[in-house]
């Protein structure tokens, strides 16, 4: 095998989000995403028609609304900032680099297309979710798998299951928030918020709340903050059942009235700002928070294209890649 073919390639796997922020749009990136049952794994003829007769038709006008709130000139913040995430990534490593969503567009199909046509034999999948769960990580390796299941050379693979715990990880988490004090002052509260997911699945094996424990842990005690001064929450809950606790909103409201008048919210399960940080958090979680006796809050913006996280993937992909 030639050189030009014996090289490998990096894939880096996001969520997903709407081509546009219209109803449209958002309704055809909803029901792929509600569709896979490692995110609702509820018996299809009961789930399907309560997706298509009520959830979508009801939801997609309100969602695309969310999202012209903070759809940005250069499109979804999610797609900007994980564009900027694959060049900086492809200039920092000088391999081939693509981005690939688990829904919507660019689909994970693609990416592994272009690594195929750049000569890449090898492919280092790195899903962009720190802590690992069945209804992201686990996804992202599903689409993978039925990608590649009909072709008749599949690339030699390996895949991040997480990086919840990595060193630079957490580094670049406690970079983020000292140099946000550093312009803004010190908060009189930390919160971490990650996304939630249904209580039963975490009951059923996923180690998910352990690795978002794991992470703000040791993100306390980089930054050396008391306990008392630092929690964590869960956010983005949705249907009746019970879902991982604390509830974000919950807490902020609980915070408000213990005195806390400062609140500083960070959300380490998201490598990107996207709608669930930037209007969920940064609007309808300060009006809580004001609502409710706080006197200011500020979301810490997520690690993005920050040197020192563009940095840890390279580490990550330098440390899987090793003899390739």
């Amino acid at each position: 095998m030639s050189e030009k073919n014996n090289k490998y390639g990096v894939l880096l796997v996001n969520l997903g989000t709407p081509d546009e922020a219209s109803p449209a749009a958002v309704r055809r990136f909803l029901s792929e995403f509600l569709h896979d049952q490692r995110v609702v794994d509820m018996t299809r003829w009961l789930w399907c028609p309560i997706l298509h007769g009520v959830i979508l038709p009801v939801r997609s006008p309100k969602v695309a609304k969310l999202y012209q709130s903070v759809w940005m000139e250069e499109g979804s913040p999610l797609m900007v900032y994980s564009r900027r995430q694959q060049q900086r990534l492809a200039d920092m490593l000088n391999v081939p680099v693509e981005l690939g969503m688990t829904y919507g567009n660019p689909s994970i199909e693609s990416g592994l297309d272009s690594l195929k046509q750049q000569g890449c034999s090898k492919v280092l999948v790195l899903p962009l979710y720190p802590q690992y769960s069945r209804t992201t990580t686990a996804a992202v390796f599903d689409k993978v798998a039925k990608v590649l299941r009909s072709q008749a050379e599949i690339p030699e693979l390996r895949f991040v299951n997480h990086y919840f715990e990595h060193p630079q990880y957490i580094a670049a988490l406690a970079e983020s928030v000292t140099d946000f004090w550093d312009t803004h002052g010190k908060s009189d509260y930390l919160l971490c918020s990650y996304h939630g997911i249904p209580k039963r699945y975490a009951d059923n094996g996923d180690p998910y709340p352990l690795h978002c424990n794991g992470t703000t842990a040791l993100l306390a005690e980089k930054l050396g903050i008391p306990r008392e001064q630092m929690s964590m929450s869960y956010q983005s809950i949705f249907g009746r059942e019970e879902w991982l606790k604390p509830y974000t909103e919950q807490t902020i409201v609980e915070l408000a009235k213990k005195g806390v008048k400062r609140l500083d919210v960070m959300c380490p399960a998201f490598s990107v700002d996207c709608l669930e940080t930037l209007e969920e958090i940064a609007e309808q979680c300060k009006e809580t928070f004001i609502e409710a006796g706080g006197e200011q809050f500020n979301l810490i913006p997520c690690l993005n294209d920050n040197p020192a996280h563009i940095e840890m993937m390279a580490q990550i992909v330098r440390q899987y890649s090793q003899n390739w």
